[in-house]
């Protein structure tokens, strides 16, 4: 039972009103809200979901662990959410009730019982509309019996509403001040910028700078580690928003198709050409231009490329009628560009035509405690694809995933996880059936092979055990594999995408083959 006075709730609020008026970080103002309400009410956790179109995003939690605020949590898989979205107004959901709890496992008490067995939420209204859910859970069945704590939870919900009014129009007006266009990008894809250390506000806070312009933007950074989501946000936030975004993977494109591919083509210019054909230039017309693994094109394919740059002129393959565009071209590579001019690989002016704004996306070993956010995004997208009940990491392996140097960033992270959940599913055969788990905890067994052991970021693989017997026959596989990489990088002028065409692998793949072979870093 609840026993608390007006004083003490008075204390709580006046510093809250308070904070109205001064200009903070959107996150210290909504961590000081669930604080200061974890003051009056006992609750073991609370968080704040903003609602996205079908989906719950947290945007500020306390007293869950670290991973719940990289989770997005879809409504229609989540009754307690979607009936506090109904309600509109404070609602405690009974001790016994048979709804499952989004946050079973969550909690951030290592020693306590796992699951939520008391919870209420309310419905924060911002503009005569749904903002989002503050929601409080406890571990103690009937921490939050009695009306005064609906109460109190109404009352702490109208400021709340009031905090994050402040905060969006905080965030408006530096909008404002970069002159993007009104509004927000449709949150319908969830792979978004995830992150909270200081090199990914940075680069958010760079996005939002270059998106409001019309300067074209070259994204650096180690393969893995979400360039492409990046070249999304840039267009998600700029006046072109509503246009196309057209991406191409250069490092994918044969040689005697780029051409086509780019520019389009007329009818008969080649065989097989039956009609005419706009490229990709032309289908992006008004919009955006996202040119993938740009540093693999080749040296006469950029002086074409240049020109459109250039003028917004091309020319469609076999055709002498001109076509005028109006394009944004956002480029991403793996590669250090400067240092391909240097070589005589890459043209200075294609180059600096390109790298008007560069944006450099940090490698995960660079993001502190992100790991765990983004950790929680894939166990969340694992534990809705295979229909659990829910889907945490234990403690140790917390820590695992904090301690590896992750040479293959958030893309390494992803799989990792995956592969973990399997693991876990198969060790315990109840879990398999979709829904029948009411929870699955991922150890540091799970993750074995790749965290626990903490390898450096360009070891070579230790060897299984049981290829001990054979030293020889392994490191003459390896060998072979290793001499087959040279001598195709060789013959193709050490061009990556040219060497994976020929052994017919993926690029990302074979570079990472490489580095565990001691070829060095790409």
């Amino acid at each position: 039972m609840i026993e608390m006075t007006t004083s003490a709730t008075l204390h709580a609020l006046v510093p809250l009103v308070a904070d109205l008026a001064e200009d903070l970080p959107e996150h210290e103002r909504l961590r000081r809200l669930l604080a200061a309400l974890r003051t009056v009410l006992p609750a073991d956790a609370a968080a704040l979901l903003r609602l996205e179109g079908e989906w719950l995003r947290p945007v500020a939690i306390d007293g869950l662990v670290p991973d719940a605020l990289g989770r997005r949590f879809r409504i229609a898989e989540h009754p307690r959410f979607a009936q506090l979205l109904a309600a509109g107004q404070a609602l405690r959901f009974p001790p016994g009730s048979p709804l499952p709890d989004p946050y079973d496992g969550l909690v951030a008490q290592p020693h306590a019982v796992l699951e939520v067995h008391d919870c209420m939420g309310c419905v924060l209204q911002a503009g005569g509309r749904p903002w989002g859910l503050l929601t409080l859970d406890a571990l103690v069945a009937g921490r939050f019996a009695g009306a005064v704590a609906l109460d109190v939870l109404q009352a702490f919900s109208n400021l709340a509403a009031a905090t994050v009014a402040t905060a969006e129009r905080l965030r408006q007006l530096r909008v404002q001040a970069h002159q993007a266009p009104p509004g927000e990008p449709p949150a319908s894809d969830q792979r978004t910028l995830l992150g909270q250390s200081p090199a990914m506000r940075q680069l958010q806070r760079d996005v939002a700078l270059v998106a409001a312009s019309e300067l074209n933007v070259l994204i650096t950074g180690e393969t893995g580690t979400g360039k492409e989501l990046v070249a999304h946000a840039v267009h998600a936030q700029s006046a072109r928003a509503a246009r196309p975004l057209v991406s191409i993977n250069c490092a994918a494109l044969p040689d005697n198709l780029v051409e086509s591919e780019l520019f389009g083509h007329a009818r008969g210019a080649f065989t097989g050409a039956l009609s005419e054909r706009r490229g990709k230039f032309e289908q992006a017309h008004q919009g955006t231009l996202f040119l993938d693994e740009v540093g693999e094109l080749s040296l006469p394919v950029q002086a074409k490329l240049l020109r459109v740059l250039q003028s917004g002129q091309l020319q469609r393959l076999g055709s002498d009628r001109e076509h005028r565009v109006d394009v944004r071209v956002i480029a991403a590579t793996n590669r250090d560009l400067a240092a391909e001019v240097r070589a005589g690989r890459m043209r200075a002016d294609f180059y600096h035509r390109l790298s008007v704004y560069p944006l450099h996306v940090p490698a995960l070993r660079e993001r502190d405690s992100d790991v765990l956010l983004l950790a929680g995004f894939f166990l969340e997208e694992n534990r809705s694809r295979l229909g659990l009940r829910g889907l945490r990491l234990d403690a140790a392996a917390q820590s695992a995933l904090l301690a590896r140097s992750w040479p293959g960033n958030v893309r390494e992270l992803e799989h990792l996880i995956s592969r973990g959940v399997l693991r876990a599913l198969s060790r315990t055969p109840h879990a398999a059936a979709p829904g029948r788990a009411r929870m699955l905890t991922l150890g540091t067994a799970d993750l074995a092979g790749t965290v626990a052991a903490a390898a450096p970021a360009h070891a070579p693989a230790p060897a299984p055990a049981h290829e001990a017997e054979s030293p020889g026959l392994r490191q003459a596989v390896l060998a072979y594999e290793l001499r087959l990489i040279e001598d195709s990088l060789q013959r193709h002028g050490g061009r990556w995408a040219a060497a994976a065409r020929e052994l017919r692998m993926d690029r990302g793949n074979l570079q990472r083959l490489a580095r565990r072979l001691g070829l060095g870093r790409p």
